[in-house]
C-alpha cells in the first residue's frame, strides 16, 4: 500500500502550493526548466534543499547522494573501466543543457557518510555500496590527522572532515572539462557550503581563503 502520509502530503499540496501556482506549474510544463542554480546535496533526509534556501518549483536543479560527494570526471577512461555515475551525469546535463549560472556543493552537520568512513562502521550490506562510494574522501581524513580521543576534539574534527568533502567536491567538479571551461570564461560560478542541522546556521566557503563563515552569529 502506497504510504499514506505521502497521500496526506500530496492532497495537502493539490490543495494548496498546486491550486496558488497552477499557473508557475502550467508554464514549467510547457516550457521546461530553466533554473540558474544546481545544489549538489547530501540524501540526509534531514538537509533538503528547496526547503532551506525557500525555493520554488523551478528555481532549482538538485542532485543528492551520500555525503553530497563529486566524483573526478572518468570521461577519458575506457567503457571496461568507466564506473556508472548517477552524479557525473546529473553534473553534465546541469552544466551542458541546463546551463546553470551556479553548481553549489551542500555539505551538513552530522552526515552520517562521513561517520560510516571515519568511525570504520560495519558494512551495511555485503556490497558495501555505502564503503566503497564514501572512500572518495581518503585524502581529506588523512589531511585532518588522526582521529581525536576526547569527545570536543572529535566533534571538531569530524566537522573539519565535513567541511573538507565539500571542497573535496569542488576540486573533482573542475576535473569535468565541460564545467572547467565554464568557469574559466566566467560563465559557471563554483560555491561551496555547509549547513549546522541543530542550529540552521548556514556557512558559506570563501573561495580565497578557502574557509567557511557562518551568516548568523551562532553555532551548534
Amino acid at each position: 500500500m502506497f504510504p499514506q502520509r505521502l497521500l496526506n502530503g500530496y492532497n495537502n499540496f493539490l490543495n494548496g502550493r498546486m491550486e496558488k501556482e497552477r499557473y508557475l506549474y502550467k508554464q514549467l510544463g510547457q516550457r521546461g526548466q530553466v533554473p540558474e542554480i544546481m545544489v549538489i546535496s547530501c540524501g540526509d533526509s534531514r538537509v533538503a534543499p528547496e526547503i532551506i534556501f525557500d525555493a520554488g518549483p523551478g528555481e532549482i536543479f538538485v542532485v543528492r547522494n551520500i555525503a553530497n560527494l563529486v566524483p573526478p570526471d572518468e570521461s577519458e577512461k575506457s567503457e571496461s573501466t568507466t564506473s556508472l555515475h548517477g552524479t557525473s551525469a546529473a553534473i553534465e546535463y546541469g552544466n551542458n543543457a541546463l546551463k546553470v549560472r551556479h553548481i553549489v556543493v551542500l555539505g551538513h552537520a552530522s552526515c552520517g557518510g562521513v561517520r560510516a568512513y571515519t568511525d570504520q562502521i560495519a558494512p551495511l550490506s555485503k556490497s558495501d555500496f555505502i564503503g566503497k562510494w564514501m572512500s572518495q574522501i581518503e585524502p581529506v581524513v588523512a589531511k585532518a590527522g588522526p582521529k581525536p580521543e576526547s569527545t570536543e576534539e572529535y566533534i571538531s574534527w569530524l566537522r573539519q572532515i565535513e567541511m573538507g568533502v565539500v571542497e573535496h567536491s569542488l576540486n573533482n567538479l573542475l576535473t569535468f572539462p565541460s564545467v572547467k571551461e565554464r568557469v574559466d570564461s566566467g560563465d559557471l560560478y563554483l560555491h561551496g557550503a555547509y549547513f549546522g542541522i541543530a542550529s540552521g546556521v548556514l556557512y558559506f566557503r570563501d573561495s580565497t581563503t578557502g574557509k567557511f563563515m557562518p551568516c548568523l552569529e551562532q553555532d551548534d
